[in-house]
């Protein structure tokens, strides 16, 4: 509970007690609310509360949910799914900061040795 209110702000908790309607659940654990009354769905507020054990951030609110937070559709994907393109992949999270991060080739970390040039290109050295 403590990690949850670190994450998802008193406020937040308070404001989703009194006023939020629930919609659905994504596959990762968030929950995703609606203000209770709302006339028109163009403009009713829509928020998601982030499962327990992951830190906030964007890249973990799947498409269809994302288009619903940003009113480009009017049903939530728990009550009207929808159709998954054939050419999308599994989520992956951002990795960056991680010991899983993409590292080029020719970075330190890989050893920091590079193909040689194709002799266009000239390295700068300072002063000179």
């Amino acid at each position: 509970m403590l990690r949850w209110l670190s994450f998802n702000r008193v406020g937040t908790w308070i404001f989703t007690r009194r006023h939020g309607e629930l919609v659905g659940e994504d596959e990762y654990g968030n929950t995703y609310y609606r203000e209770r009354g709302a006339e028109d769905w163009r403009r009713e507020r829509r928020w998601v509360v982030y499962a327990d054990d992951v830190e906030p951030e964007g890249s973990m609110v799947p498409p269809g949910w994302d288009g619903w937070l940003h009113r480009r559709l009017r049903f939530a994907p728990s009550e009207k799914p929808l159709p998954a393109p054939r050419w999308e992949r599994e989520h992956i999270p951002n990795l960056s900061g991680t010991a899983e991060a993409y590292v080029p080739a020719g970075h330190v970390k890989r050893g920091g040795q590079r193909h040689p040039a194709t002799g266009d290109y000239e390295a700068w050295t300072p002063g000179g």
